[in-house]
């Protein structure tokens, strides 16, 4: 008898627990943009200091460690920064823990992998979930000596992990190496090293329910007013009561602006962030808070009106409405993307076609069943060898921003998303759908489910 595939149950994804808003800071005045360099210098350089004692205290970091910290940096800028530095250095060595386990995960999949490839006489077909061996001596022996390079830096993280190290770089590493190819990154010294200080500045303060509008330390005011509390060094540079700096500019939130003034009209917590766009010359202040949790609706009662099942692809989302017996109804609908250029441009290509779906089920009264994609094991280099094609269209579909764009996005419009496991639309779509959906002269859709259904009827 053979193996019935296991599929996972479908659910209702949950709504997101946070909102996050942003607005230009216009009119700035050539003294607010000195003061909000020289506190983001000054902050920035504490917060360094305070990831690195954190790194080096490692997994034995401990709540008094903690104190010890914050109390440090409290005598260089105020009780309320340390806290929110700490923090941030906390959320920054957590993040890289993580990366560094899934770093680790991926190595050993790789090495899992050529170790069955090498097992494997040479030119040996493989099977459909299973590579099969190399292609020729020469590449063999390549491969060997990649598992031995493979095995060094697998023991080099483990080691790593267990003691606790990560390796972190404020600023980040990217940018960080383009200072080794400003030719090739067309910058100079000076234009690379204005980027490099202005990701590395600290501007940012954690909401304090009970506090004047929400945050002590930024605060803005209904009317839009911005002023920041200086740390004790720059407090000389206030032009305001209780040693604050008040910016000239003042910002309007067009975007969930009503949501956001009845928080601070409520002096509830808002978390603010000032950081500088130095290729746009821009100033942008972000803000957000937590949201409650949302009870979700039964996958029953979602299912009630209808569904939209959706597939992801290179270029396009897939979409067909559903029945409630799960039969296509109508005509399927596609909504293009373009992933090429800037990855503003993919970010805004991924946008449209978002909208343009919901907008569409909306219409409808339709919740969104959407596959629950994770290709995390499938973009690893040894797993699809030479096919650099493949991977790199796998690598390049936006899976978790166009996953976290879509539930935040249908949160707003009040639509459902349901996720299923991928086996519905790879699997069985290639095993009972692909073949009818795409033969010249196939019977309609209307066609097909009626079939369907005499086929099921008893």
């Amino acid at each position: 008898m053979a193996d019935l595939r296991s599929i996972e149950a479908p659910f209702v994804v949950t709504e997101p627990s946070g909102v996050s808003i942003r607005d230009r800071l216009k009119g700035l005045m050539p003294a607010d943009v000195k003061v909000l360099r020289l506190v983001g210098d000054h902050l920035g350089s504490l917060a360094s200091s305070d990831l690195k004692a954190r790194c080096a205290a490692g997994p034995d970091h401990d709540t008094g460690q903690w104190a010890d910290r914050k109390r440090a940096l409290t005598a260089e800028s105020s009780s309320r920064w340390a806290g929110s530095i700490t923090k941030a250095t906390h959320d920054q060595w957590a993040l890289a823990r993580r990366s560094q386990l899934a770093h680790i995960h991926s190595l050993e999949a790789g090495i899992a992998t050529i170790t069955h490839r090498l097992s494997l006489p040479v030119g040996e077909k493989g099977k459909k979930k299973a590579p099969g061996g190399y292609r020729n001596a020469q590449e063999w022996f390549a491969k060997t000596r990649r598992l031995h390079l493979l095995q060094d830096r697998l023991e080099q993280q483990r080691a790593d992990n267990q003691a606790g190290r990560v390796r972190v770089v404020r600023g980040g590493k990217k940018l960080l190496r383009t200072r080794h190819n400003l030719d090739a990154a067309e910058l100079t010294k000076a234009e690379w090293r204005e980027r490099w200080q202005a990701k590395r500045r600290f501007l940012a303060a954690d909401g304090e329910s009970g506090k004047p509008y929400g945050n002590e330390t930024i605060r803005v005011t209904p009317d839009g007013q911005v002023s920041i509390k200086l740390p004790a060094p720059l407090a000389h540079l206030a032009n305001a009561s209780h040693g604050r700096y008040l910016l000239a500019s003042r910002v309007s939130f067009l975007h969930r602006g009503e949501q956001w003034r009845d928080r601070i009209s409520a002096n509830r917590a808002v978390a603010y962030r000032i950081h500088e766009d130095v290729q746009r010359k821009r100033w942008y202040l972000t803000a957000s808070w937590t949201t409650p949790p949302v009870k979700t609706v039964p996958l029953k009662a979602a299912r009630t009106g209808g569904l939209v099942g959706v597939d992801t692809n290179a270029d396009h989302l897939a979409a067909w409405r559903l029945d409630a017996h799960g039969n296509p109804v109508g005509e399927p609908r596609r909504f293009d993307y373009d992933l090429s250029g800037t990855a503003t441009h993919r970010d805004a290509q991924v946008r449209h076609a978002l909208i343009r779906l919901l907008h569409w089920a909306k219409r409808h009264g339709l919740a969104i069943a959407i596959e629950n994609l994770d290709f995390a094991a499938e973009t690893t280099r040894e797993k699809h060898g030479r096919r650099k094609r493949f991977r790199n269209l796998i690598s390049g579909m936006p899976v978790a921003k166009l996953r976290a764009r879509l539930v935040a996005m249908a949160a707003e419009l009040g639509i459902t998303i349901v996720a299923v496991d991928p086996a519905y639309t790879s699997k069985w779509g290639a095993q009972h759908w692909q073949r009818p959906l795409t033969t010249p002269g196939a019977p309609s859709p209307a066609m097909r489910r009626r079939r369907w259904q005499l086929d099921d009827a008893p």
